[in-house]
């Protein structure tokens, strides 16, 4: 029976050795251990042999069957580790050369603000992000804005059920929560839990109700800065923007502010610039977004009490600013997702 033994194993071992896929491996398994397998035909002769040798050949068959399914767990897992490889693809060769920045491709709005961010970051912004759901309070009555704006009008603003509930967004009261429709409300949390200095920079999502056209989408991004200090003034405004659109742009660059109305600032400005480097545009000023000093008001709000304390607020577009300077004529590009539209914006290139 031993020398059997050793036949068996021999012949099992062949044919797990010449298995190459699953199919082949469940079929040699069966032909193995199966009901009709060597191993079952090995144990109906133990009836047959004399008592005495009956418990050393059942030893002696077991442990050559826990060799056999050991040598047909370690094929399984080799044809496993196959089959892993097979779906993801080709194989990589890590000693090739990697793809450089001319072949990656970037999405003209990351690439706009990855560039603001950068600029700002060099005049001692720090980047801060908030949430893109919030509620009245911050994005409204902290900010100065009266109930009577068009602003908190529903045609305008989207606003959540009264009954909704969302934990990790604070409220002050029993205030609706809408999303965002600027990225100031990331202003007011940071006043609320900051005491001057502040310098941030607060890029990311708003929704407002636009109608979709090209130059309209209840779907776009901003990037608003705060300064608030000591002895800020409408002097220091003026040349920070002024040094991020020739950084921006070019040295040729150029901006001007207007006087005009924003509930949060007092006095609160247009931002017009033009550029040589715009081509057709060269000799247009074109409106690029809102500025101001500081409200009193929202500096009250903000727990701010001391007269010493001023500052200034800004903002802008993603999308205004990237179809400007890319020559893109419709926002809706931007969201669409076509790889042609979006190969022609490498890495490397501004």
């Amino acid at each position: 029976m031993i020398s059997q033994l050793d036949k068996v194993f021999e012949e099992a071992r062949v044919m797990i050795f010449g298995v190459s896929s699953r199919i082949d491996f469940d079929n040699v398994r069966s032909k193995i251990l199966g009901p009709n397998g060597v191993f079952r035909e090995l144990m109906k002769l133990l009836p047959g042999l004399p008592k005495e040798e009956r418990p050393s050949t059942g030893q002696a068959i077991n442990a050559c069957k826990d060799r056999v399914e050991e040598m047909l767990k370690n094929k399984l897992a080799e044809i496993e580790n196959h089959e892993t490889i097979a779906s993801l693809g080709q194989p990589i060769d890590p000693t090739l050369m990697p793809i450089s920045n001319e072949e990656i491709f970037c999405h003209p709005l990351t690439k706009i603000r990855n560039r603001i961010i950068e600029i700002f970051s060099n005049l001692g912004f720090s980047t801060v992000e908030g949430s893109e759901i919030e509620t009245e309070w911050f994005c409204f009555d902290a900010l100065n804005t009266p109930e009577s704006h068009p602003s908190r009008d529903d045609h305008d603003t989207f606003y959540f059920g009264q009954e909704v509930s969302i934990e990790n967004v604070s409220k002050r009261s029993d205030e609706q929560y809408v999303l965002r429709t600027q990225t100031s409300t990331v202003q007011i949390r940071t006043m609320l839990q900051s005491k001057p200095p502040i310098r941030i920079l607060s890029p990311g999502m708003v929704f407002r109700r636009d109608a979709i056209d090209a130059t309209h989408y209840p779907t776009f991004h901003q990037c608003e800065g705060l300064v608030v200090d000591e002895r800020i003034t409408v002097c220091d405004l003026k040349s920070i923007l002024d040094f991020f659109f020739k950084k921006l742009i070019g040295e040729n660059s150029e901006i001007r502010m207007r006087p005009s109305f924003f509930p949060f600032t007092s006095p609160g400005f247009e931002v017009d610039f033009r550029s040589k480097n715009l081509g057709k545009l060269s000799n247009r000023w074109i409106e690029i977004g809102g500025c101001g000093m500081v409200a009193p008001n929202v500096f009250k709000n903000c727990g701010y009490g001391s007269d010493k304390i001023s500052g200034f607020a800004f903002g802008m577009g993603i999308e205004r600013l990237a179809m400007l300077l890319y020559g893109i004529d419709d926002i809706r590009l931007f969201f669409q997702n076509d790889i042609r539209f979006l190969k022609q914006f490498k890495l490397s290139m501004f």
